[in-house]
Parts: C-alpha cells; sequence; structure tokens
C-alpha cells in the first residue's frame, strides 16, 4: 500500500474530534467535511446558509491547496443540507468557487450538522 499522509493547515479550522482535515495517498486526497467556522474562533461565521457555505468552501479551498492542489482538483463533492430548499442558492455559490468543467457530485438532506451548522462539505481530489 501507498503510505498516507496527514494535510493540516492553520487555514482551516482544527479538527474538532478524533480525524485529521485530510489525508493524501499517492495522488489521491481526501477531505474530511468543512462546515463554515471561522478558522481563527472555531466559530460559524454566520446564521445563513450562505455565509456558512462560502466559510465551508474557503476551508476546503485552503486545505486543497496546502495538500498541493485547489478546488479544481475535485472529482467529487459531497454536499450536507440541512434546509434541501436551499439547493439553488448552494449550487450558486459553489459556481463561484468551482471552474469548469464541474467534478461529480452528490447532495444530502440531513437532520443536522455539528456545531448547528446548515452546509457541510467534503470532496476527493487527484492532484
Amino acid at each position: 500500500m501507498t503510505s498516507k499522509s496527514i494535510v493540516s493547515t492553520s487555514g482551516a479550522p482544527a479538527a474538532i474530534g478524533p480525524y485529521s482535515q485530510a489525508v493524501q495517498v499517492g495522488n489521491m486526497v481526501y477531505t474530511s467535511g468543512q462546515i463554515g467556522l471561522n478558522p481563527s474562533t472555531g466559530e460559524l461565521v454566520g446564521p445563513s446558509t450562505a455565509e456558512q457555505a462560502r466559510q465551508a468552501f474557503n476551508n476546503l479551498k485552503a486545505v486543497a491547496e496546502k495538500a498541493g492542489g485547489g478546488l479544481a482538483s475535485v472529482v467529487k463533492f459531497t454536499l450536507f443540507l440541512t434546509d434541501l430548499s436551499e439547493f439553488a442558492e448552494v449550487n450558486a455559490i459553489m459556481q463561484e468557487f468551482v471552474p469548469q468543467p464541474y467534478p461529480a457530485r452528490s447532495t444530502v438532506g440531513v437532520a443536522s450538522l455539528p456545531k448547528g451548522a446548515r452546509f457541510e462539505v467534503e470532496a476527493i481530489l487527484v492532484i
């Protein structure tokens, strides 16, 4: 097996449990979920899904860049929303961060997320 390395950056919130921000194996990077936490304070950036989604994508971008890639390196996103009626709003925000051609994506409606977040994103990258 190819050895794995841990990806960690202060540009994204520290893990709030027994996990890493991302794990790299060869040219594949698997990220943990990112919610809209301010990396400095560890608190949600605001109450709205839009605010939290932008921050979550910024956090994910920081992790991807630390791994040597970027959001253009993502081949698969998984999005988690506590309110699927905000799906179109999150789509528009994702387009602000992710260039075409777009990666594969799944979106899941969930009852709740850590710290009362309204949005979470995780990704698989090839770098």
